[in-house]
């Protein structure tokens, strides 16, 4: 059920916030990219190519790339978060963009790009990110109930907590955290904050722990704040953005490889890259064979090996599915 709750938000402006590499080098890579040797397999990069990664965060997936391309190739980063620009690369193949990668279409437009050779969007959150305790995504530590990914965005999740009603909180927590207590939950937020308002994190755990076993209160807890963090930047609407946009600016056999780290999300990219929708309705031709705009690069999703895993922990949930335009 959506959220009929109108925020009236500002989105950033699609000209201003575009910048030239050469105008800020200080790099600082907070985030170990997964899987990328076989994203950038995937991808299947062309030197004279122009690619966009969606998700620029540290600038991990950008550089390797970079360093794929050649003189003539191109590529755009995306990133709303104001952190993410101290890591941008000093190239002049590269431009970075500051905002959010649902305006796809608008800035390719605004650089003079009609189509595009390979779109990557790695939808994981920055090891950054859950280490800094202000930024609230983690519930490791106390702060404030955050979780914004554009720092000047109004809504967080402190916002949602306070304001929604009952049934908006319960639906939250039932199809983002996928949470079969949902309701109750829901109803002892609204109940305690009543009495003061939720504004920190370890606050928050306090008013959830009588719902949580003790064997399972980490896993539970990890979805509260999923679900939170999913509702407070827009994250599946976003995705789905994404992935029509693709459609309409990839060329030919361009490609697009998309990381995800939890089932919703990769339930979207499965049937969308599997049909063309996001409920995953097929369609046949006379001859039965499926019609559908993308093809699967790969039939199986591709997920990390133990040895990255134990290299990389965070790499153990993401996986990777690769399509092109037909």
């Amino acid at each position: 059920m959506k959220n009929k709750q109108k925020h009236s938000q500002k989105e950033s402006k699609l000209a201003a916030p575009s910048l030239h590499v050469g105008e800020v080098a200080n790099v600082d890579i907070y985030h170990t990219p997964a899987l990328l040797s076989e994203t950038m397999d995937g991808l299947k990069i062309q030197p004279d190519g122009v690619y966009v990664d969606t998700t620029f965060g540290g600038g991990g997936h950008s550089k390797e790339i970079l360093n794929r391309l050649g003189e003539n190739g191109k590529l755009l980063g995306f990133d709303q978060d104001l952190d993410a620009i101290k890591n941008v690369v000093d190239d002049k193949r590269f431009i970075f963009v500051r905002s959010n990668f649902k305006y796809l279409k608008n800035f390719l437009r605004y650089h003079g790009i009609e189509k595009v050779d390979g779109i990557l969007a790695d939808l994981g959150v920055s090891s950054h990110h859950f280490d800094e305790a202000d930024r609230g995504f983690s519930f490791r530590f106390d702060g404030a109930l955050d979780m914004r990914m554009n720092t000047e965005s109004k809504i967080t999740a402190a916002t949602i907590l306070n304001n929604y009603e009952e049934e908006q909180l319960a639906n939250v927590f039932y199809l983002y955290g996928e949470l079969h207590n949902s309701r109750k939950i829901a109803r002892t937020i609204v109940q305690c904050r009543a009495k003061e308002p939720i504004e920190r994190i370890f606050q928050f755990i306090e008013i959830l722990k009588p719902y949580f076993g003790r064997e399972k209160e980490k896993k539970d807890m990890a979805r509260v704040f999923q679900a939170l963090r999913i509702e407070v930047n827009k994250e599946m609407e976003v995705l789905e953005a994404l992935l029509k946009q693709s459609l309409e600016v990839l060329k030919p056999e361009g490609r697009i490889a998309v990381l995800t780290y939890h089932s919703l999300e990769d339930r979207l990219v499965k049937n969308f890259f599997r049909s063309g929708n996001f409920e995953g309705t097929l369609e046949k031709d006379f001859y039965g064979n499926i019609i559908a705009p993308l093809k699967q690069v790969n039939s199986k999703v591709i997920i990390a090996t133990e040895r990255e895993v134990a290299q990389n922990p965070r790499a153990r949930s993401a996986k990777l599915r690769v399509a092109y335009l037909a």
